[in-house]
């Protein structure tokens, strides 16, 4: 499955990820975003996999805010914006 959003004011977030008994999986954040330490995408990445496919994108929002230590930087992304993706692929609301 496949997600983009636009971060207005912000930068491309794409989403690509499968669905498994009913979670996230192998889920890949890419983007025109800027992430400090660049190993911040690899936790982001790990903190989507295996989250409920219907969780919602504030629980999603607010997973990432937990599994990110204080000291990352995004540039042109956050939390929300990624969320939002998520819930593109997984088609919940074609308006978000």
């Amino acid at each position: 499955m496949h997600g983009e959003y636009k971060m207005p004011g912000g930068k491309l977030v794409v989403i690509d990820l499968d669905v498994r008994d009913g979670h996230l999986a192998n889920v890949q954040l890419s983007g025109d975003f800027f992430l400090e330490p660049d190993t911040a995408l690899y936790m982001i990445n790990a903190a989507l996999d295996g989250q409920p496919a219907d969780a919602g994108k504030a629980m999603l929002a607010a997973c990432l805010l937990d599994a990110l230590p204080a000291d990352v930087m995004m540039y042109g992304v956050s939390p929300e914006a990624i969320a939002v993706a998520v819930g593109r692929a997984l088609q919940w609301d074609s308006h978000a």
